[in-house]
């Protein structure tokens, strides 16, 4: 990848970086013609970056056939329409697979997603990343970093080795945290992406932070883009008052440890009869008592 591609893909993520779902049918099967037509509305209302087998996309629930198929449909119905960043991770083998299979398919990107070994050293860090990296030279890279023990110094010399990582989605839920550790690694050297979405957009962004993941722009992409322009212009009391909008649905997302992340989004996109509110284990429909009060804040977003 040329060094002008790779700042098509900076720009790219200094965007809302769409975290799309993955829609099932009744059987139980990937509805890529749902997928589809989730993909064309997040398309025709303004997002031009898309995050296909991201968290929201239930990775970890898919099988590795569903992954790549879930990429190839998004690829597909993106066209030129979007940049996408195609969500690897697993065992280094798998992420490297899925990373070159992202490649073949034309995405231009990809997302690692942070590893989920229980034991992670500083060290196996980079070079997991650097492994996957040193794979698709021609591909931009996006680190997802969840791990508040990560020192920026070490995202510093994964980049030293791999030209190629562009931009990282930070997603530790401490802005103090992230602005000295965008400053450890260098704030210049990369995109920085707001990995915890709206609700931490407008402190990231105060940080240094130049865009931001939205599994909410799903339900209404209206919304998250009144945001980044708020943003964008440093108008953070507008910007606020959209945090104000989202408030309630974001924290609904966030309880009990987030175990109703894409549970409580794909409530919304059924209630707007969207797309069915099926999730896989780990996670878990909505009781019935609580899926009246995302409807309601679904329909007063007026989408």
């Amino acid at each position: 990848m040329s060094s002008v591609t790779f700042e098509t893909g900076r720009a790219a993520l200094a965007d809302v970086v769409a975290i799309p779902v993955t829609p099932f049918a009744e059987d139980g099967s990937v509805d890529t013609g749902t997928l589809r037509a989730l993909l064309r509305r997040l398309l025709d209302g303004g997002i031009r970056t898309l995050t296909p087998n991201g968290n929201t996309g239930e990775f970890y629930a898919l099988t590795p056939e569903e992954r790549r198929l879930v990429a190839e449909t998004t690829v597909d119905e993106a066209g030129d329409r979007a940049a996408i960043l195609v969500g690897v991770g697993h065992d280094v083998p798998t992420a490297v697979d899925s990373a070159r299979h992202a490649r073949g398919l034309g995405a231009g990107m990809v997302m690692v997603h942070q590893p989920v070994h229980p034991y992670v050293s500083a060290a196996g860090w980079v070079d997991y990343h650097r492994a996957i990296a040193e794979a698709v030279p021609e591909l931009g890279v996006v680190p997802y970093i969840r791990n508040a023990q990560l020192p920026g110094a070490r995202l510093a010399e994964l980049a030293d080795h791999c030209p190629n990582v562009i931009g990282v989605k930070y997603a530790v839920p401490d802005a103090a945290r992230f602005a000295a550790f965008a400053r450890d690694a260098g704030l210049d050297r990369f995109t920085w992406v707001a990995g915890l979405a709206e609700p931490y957009a407008p402190s990231y962004f105060s940080a240094g932070a130049t865009g931001f993941t939205s599994g909410l722009v799903n339900v209404a992409p209206a919304v998250s883009l009144n945001m980044i322009e708020a943003l964008r212009s440093g108008d953070y009391p507008a910007a606020m008052k959209v945090w104000e909008q989202i408030r309630r649905f974001e924290e609904l997302r966030a309880a009990h440890g987030s175990a109703n992340n894409v549970t409580v989004v794909k409530e919304a996109l059924a209630a707007l009869g969207l797309c069915r509110r099926d999730v896989r284990p780990p996670s878990k429909p909505l009781p019935e008592d609580e899926r009246a009060e995302v409807a309601a804040i679904a329909a007063g977003w007026s989408i």
